[in-house]
């Protein structure tokens, strides 16, 4: 919801890291380096190390950030594009599932409907992304994106807040989780009423 805020206040900082790493690293390489940390933040979490999983978790966002920013400095590319958002996907409900093996009798459940959840919104936006392609519609909010982007009430700033709040106060997971939750869901069923009308007319 307010990523079109964040976004161009993130921007500027990214450029600069981005403009500096050329010629020392690769897009793909900054993409799985940030997915392998980001990773870490499974046993960390599982181990109730929150601060640390924190850490993993925040300097796999940055990453996440300065891999598109440097690809648009030096070579865009659809397999690049495919990587980021599959890695990306995987990382946001493993850090469910860290929590869920941290304390499975109080966090399983709610883990469970969350990454239900996850499963809606990602679906809605992958596929929304596929048609939008297919029928060359103009990019939505954000122009650098690889893929259309159809927005939401819980998009990536939103998810690093929660993320950040369930590090914070993991004794409050599973509320937390179900607000979260039951906000993804609204996401994905104003996706799903937009998207499908945004194709409607264009058929008809």
């Amino acid at each position: 919801m307010i990523d079109r805020w964040t976004h161009a206040w993130v921007q500027k900082p990214l450029n600069v890291f981005a403009k500096s790493m050329i010629g020392r690293v690769t897009p793909d390489q900054l993409t799985f380096g940030g997915f392998i940390i980001g990773m870490l933040a499974v046993p960390l979490l599982a181990m109730e190390w929150y601060t640390p999983a924190l850490v993993a978790i925040v300097i796999n966002r940055i990453m996440d950030g300065l891999d598109g920013t440097l690809a648009r400095y030096t070579q865009t590319s659809d397999a690049g594009g495919f990587l980021d958002i599959c890695l990306d996907f995987l990382f946001y409900s493993a850090v469910i599932f860290g929590f869920a093996l941290a304390n499975p009798e109080q966090n399983a459940l709610a883990a469970a409907f969350l990454i239900f959840c996850f499963i809606g919104t990602g679906s809605s936006f992958l596929a929304f992304a596929i048609m939008a392609e297919k029928h060359q519609l103009a990019r939505i909010q954000f122009d650098n994106k690889s893929l259309h982007y159809l927005g939401g009430l819980t998009e990536g700033t939103e998810t690093l807040l929660f993320y950040i709040a369930i590090c914070l106060w993991p004794q409050q997971f599973s509320i937390l989780a179900v607000i979260f939750g039951g906000l993804c869901l609204i996401t994905v069923f104003t996706r799903i009423y937009g998207g499908y009308q945004t194709l409607s007319r264009i058929q008809s």
